[in-house]
C-alpha cells in the first residue's frame, strides 16, 4: 500500500497508541485472548486508525485488502463516517476450494462469520481523489466475488465496545475466504444477490447485497475515500470485503459453517483455535 504524505496516516500518533498496538499485536501473535481493551479507548476513529496504522507496521504479514464494517447510527463520531475500516492480510486469504476451509478464532476472545460480497479493484484509484460518490465508485473497474469474513479479536467483548475498539484491533478481522466470481456485477439489481447462513446446521441469518444501507456500491465508495484519506488509496488488485450480507454470527472452534449464495456458490468453513503466528 502506498502512503501520500498529508494525510491522516502521517499525522503523530500519541504514545498510549503503541501501547494499545503493541498489546493487541502480541496478543494476536500468541493466539491468546486479553481480557480488557489494554488502555484508554481512543477519543475517535481518526485516533483509532493511527492505532490500527501501528498495529499494521508491527504486523509480519502484508495487506492485501480491507474489510468495511458498518456504523450504527448512534455509535457514529464526529467524522460522520457510516462505515469503518480493517486490515486483510496476504496469510488470512483464502481461495475457496470446496471442501471446507478451517479459520482461526481466538478462544476466550471474539469469533464470528459474515457472509460477504468481496470487490478486487482491476486498476489503481487515483491517489488524488478523496470523495467519491457511490456511481463513481461502480464506474472504477472492478470484479465481485462471494465470500466469507472470519471476525475474530483477542478481545472478547471488541463489538459490544464500539467502532473505535473495532478499527483499533484490525477492525476485528482474522481473515476472508475468497469464492467464486459473481459475473458482470454492475448490471445486476443489487436485490437479486441472496445469502444465508448456517452454523452447525442452522440458519442463522439471511439477507444479501443490500441488507446494508446504499449495498455494494455505498460501501466500496467507503473504502475509496477513507483509503485515499488516510493516504492509502486503493490499488489494482486489492480486495474489499463490503460488509456482512446476512449479519454477524458467532462462532466457536470446534464449530462449522455454510454460506449459501443461490446462484453463484456455497462455501463451507469450520473454526479452530488460532494459533501462535511465526514471521514466515
Amino acid at each position: 500500500m502506498s502512503n501520500v504524505t498529508g494525510h491522516e496516516d502521517d499525522m503523530p500518533a500519541p504514545a498510549q497508541a503503541a501501547a494499545i498496538a503493541d498489546a493487541f499485536v502480541a496478543a494476536r501473535r500468541a493466539g491468546a485472548s486479553v481480557a480488557d481493551f489494554p488502555g484508554a479507548i481512543p477519543d475517535d476513529l481518526v485516533s483509532a486508525y493511527r492505532v490500527g496504522t501501528l498495529a499494521i507496521a508491527a504486523w509480519p504479514d502484508r495487506v492485501v485488502g480491507w474489510k468495511v464494517g458498518y456504523i450504527a447510527a448512534d455509535r457514529r463520531d464526529g467524522s460522520g463516517d457510516e462505515r469503518l475500516l480493517g486490515p486483510i492480510f496476504s496469510r488470512r486469504l483464502w481461495n475457496a476450494t470446496g471442501s471446507s476451509t478451517p479459520i482461526p478464532v481466538f478462544v476466550g476472545g471474539f469469533g464470528a462469520v459474515e457472509a460477504e460480497y468481496v470487490m478486487r479493484l482491476d486498476a489503481d484509484a487515483p491517489e488524488d481523489k478523496l470523495d467519491w460518490t457511490a456511481d463513481e465508485a461502480a464506474a472504477l473497474p472492478a470484479t465481485l466475488f462471494i465470500g466469507v469474513e472470519v471476525a475474530s479479536s483477542p478481545l472478547a467483548t471488541i463489538n459490544q465496545l464500539g467502532p473505535r475498539v473495532v478499527v483499533s484491533d484490525f477492525g476485528n478481522n482474522n481473515g476472508l475466504i475468497l469464492g467464486p466470481e459473481v459475473p458482470a456485477w454492475t448490471t445486476l439489481d443489487e436485490t437479486t444477490l441472496l445469502a444465508e447462513t448456517f452454523v452447525e446446521g442452522a440458519s442463522v441469518g439471511t439477507g444479501g447485497a443490500t441488507r446494508l444501507p446504499g449495498g455494494l456500491r455505498a460501501a466500496f465508495a467507503f473504502a475509496l475515500a477513507r483509503s485515499a484519506r488516510r493516504g492509502r488509496p486503493l490499488k489494482r488488485g486489492d480486495l474489499i470485503a463490503t460488509g456482512n450480507a446476512t449479519g454477524i454470527h458467532d462462532i466457536a472452534a470446534g464449530q462449522a459453517a455454510r454460506v449459501e449464495f443461490p446462484g453463484y456458490g456455497t462455501l463451507l468453513c469450520h473454526a479452530v483455535p488460532a494459533a501462535q503466528e511465526t514471521d514466515a
